[in-house]
C-alpha cells in the first residue's frame, strides 16, 4: 500500500495572497521509496557488511558493477496511511556484536524514515543471515615475490 496524504500543506493557503487560494493535491509514497530510504541508513552503520539474502546480494553484486546500484535490495516496507514497518535482511562484519549492530540499525532506519519521509516507524525487523569473514590480505604482486624458474634445456 501507498501513504496518500490528500491534505494541503500548511501554510500555503496564505504564502502567495491573491495568486495562490489554497495549495491542494494529493502525495503519493510508494513503498519502494521507504524501502530505499531504509536501506540507505541501514547500510551507513559500521558492522554492516551488505544487505539481502544470498540470491539478492548477487544480483546486487551485478547490479553494482554495471553501475547501478539497488539501494532497497534486502529490505522491504508496508506502508500505512500514517505509519510505515520495514524489514531488513542483512550479513553482518565478523567481529560486530550482533544486537547492538541490529538496534543502531534500528535508530538509523526510524531516524532516517520518520525525517525524510514523515511517516511514523512503528517496528523495523532486522534478520541477520550470515557473518561475512575476510580472508587474509592479499600482498601486492612483484617481481620479487614471484617464484623463479629455471630455463628449459
Amino acid at each position: 500500500m501507498e501513504y496518500q496524504n490528500p491534505q494541503s500543506a500548511p501554510g500555503l493557503e496564505t504564502a502567495l495572497p491573491g495568486t495562490l487560494r489554497a495549495a491542494t493535491g494529493r502525495t503519493v509514497i510508494s513503498e519502494a521509496a521507504v524501502a530505499k530510504v531504509a536501506g540507505i541508513a541501514a547500510r551507513a552503520v559500521p558492522g554492516v557488511y551488505s544487505l539481502g539474502t544470498g540470491p539478492s546480494r548477487a544480483l546486487g553484486a551485478f547490479r553494482d558493477a554495471v553501475g547501478s546500484p539497488d539501494h532497497a535490495a534486502g529490505v522491504r516496507a508496508e506502508v500505512g496511511e500514517t505509519q510505515v514497518a520495514v524489514d531488513i535482511d542483512l550479513v553482518a562484519l565478523y567481529g560486530t556484536p550482533l544486537h547492538p549492530l541490529a538496534d543502531q540499525i534500528r535508530a538509523a532506519v526510524y531516524a532516517a524514515v520518520e525525517e525524510l519521509v514523515g511517516l511514523q516507524v512503528i517496528e523495523v525487523n532486522i534478520e541477520i543471515h550470515d557473518v561475512f569473514v575476510p580472508g587474509p590480505p592479499k600482498l601486492p604482486a612483484t617481481v620479487e615475490s614471484r617464484p623463479v624458474r629455471e630455463a628449459l634445456q
